[in-house]
């Protein structure tokens, strides 16, 4: 049972440094998290758990509590908008908080689920991300073809849960729904996932009849098949050409927020990947370094070396300048090309 009941207020988050999955600088979340049955997902931890009985607290007035925010500490972009589940389709304050970002130069990423609703309209520096929980094809295709007809900037994000979202045969249709509909990325989810929600895939896949499944989903270390479940998403996403994590507005721009970002990635993929950790140690360092940094990375790269800026590791230095000068780092690039790698159909 879920229980909608009105709040007054809006969270509304700041991160001092982009972080994976969504890279945001600020979230705004119009509705409290676990809000999905059985299965509920809070995006914001990135943890699956089940509860019988649910209670949503829904914004009473985004706009009103959004002016009041951006009254005391302006609105710094990228944005998540946490829309997920069935309260967007009925409530419409994720759009609400969409339409004020618009309207106030803030680009965002608009986060919505199988269940949910995709807004009526939005600004052209708006992105909009599908999680594709739970995974019913035909709501899914239904939201895929509705974001290509509007013309939305757009992809997927797919939540990793064994063993529903690790079969290959479903992330393989995704990809090429994905693909024919026209979206930008597709990304994983990484997820923490609780006895509780074990449970409940247990018993809606019926898996007291697969042994095997039941014994692996409770009783082994599932660590090593999500991620590489991450990499084969990352595989196919590069198979059809587009980007394999999400990709905030303006990421086209050599700000400090993206250049921490694929600082971040590229450490935090290394890291998952057990690839010479130190060293993605003092990537993801070097990362909390550029996003605070006061003048803009590209003003320093064209004025000096970044080198002066001493907390730099070699690498990231040698990353960042390459990447100021083309969008790409030869480094950068080669950890991303290790990662995408397509999983043992017997893992």
């Amino acid at each position: 049972m879920i229980i909608y009941r009105k709040a007054q207020q809006l969270r509304v988050l700041r991160a001092a440094v982009p972080e994976p999955p969504f890279w945001a600088a600020t979230t705004i979340a119009p509705y409290s998290a676990r809000r999905g049955a059985p299965v509920a997902i809070d995006y914001l931890d990135l943890r699956a758990s089940f509860s019988e009985r649910i209670e949503v607290g829904v914004c009473e007035n985004v706009p009103e509590e959004l002016e009041r925010a951006t009254q005391r500490h302006p609105l710094i972009e990228p944005a998540l908008i946490e829309a997920s589940e069935f309260a967007e389709a009925v409530f419409r304050r994720g759009e609400e908080a969409l339409r004020f970002c618009c309207q106030n130069d803030c680009a965002p990423i608009h986060l919505i689920s199988t269940r949910g609703a995709l807004p009526e309209a939005a600004c052209d520096r708006a992105i909009i991300v599908i999680s594709t929980w739970p995974l019913d094809f035909p709501q899914l295709q239904e939201l895929f073809d509705s974001a290509r007809q509007r013309n939305f900037r757009w992809g997927v994000a797919i939540p990793v849960i064994f063993p529903v979202t690790t079969n290959l045969e479903a992330l393989r249709d995704i990809a090429d729904a994905a693909r024919a509909a026209g979206a930008r990325f597709i990304a994983a989810l990484p997820m923490e996932v609780d006895a509780s929600a074990r449970g409940a895939i247990a018993k809606s896949l019926a898996l007291n009849d697969d042994p095997e499944t039941f014994e692996l989903l409770f009783h082994a270390d599932l660590e090593p098949i999500h991620v590489a479940t991450e990499r084969h998403i990352a595989a196919l996403a590069a198979e059809i050409g587009i980007a394999d994590f999400i990709t905030p507005p303006r990421f086209e721009q050599r700000s400090n927020w993206n250049a921490a970002l694929v600082l971040t990635l590229t450490a935090t993929r290394m890291i998952a990947m057990k690839h010479d950790v130190e060293t993605a140690s003092r990537i993801a360092r070097s990362a909390r370094t550029v996003a605070q940094l006061d003048k803009p990375i590209e003003r320093i790269a064209s004025a000096a070396r970044l080198t002066i800026i001493g907390s730099l590791d070699p690498i990231s230095v040698e990353a960042l300048t390459e990447w100021v000068e083309s969008g790409h780092s030869t480094f950068v690039d080669h950890v991303n090309k290790q990662w995408r790698l397509r999983r043992d159909a017997g893992m």
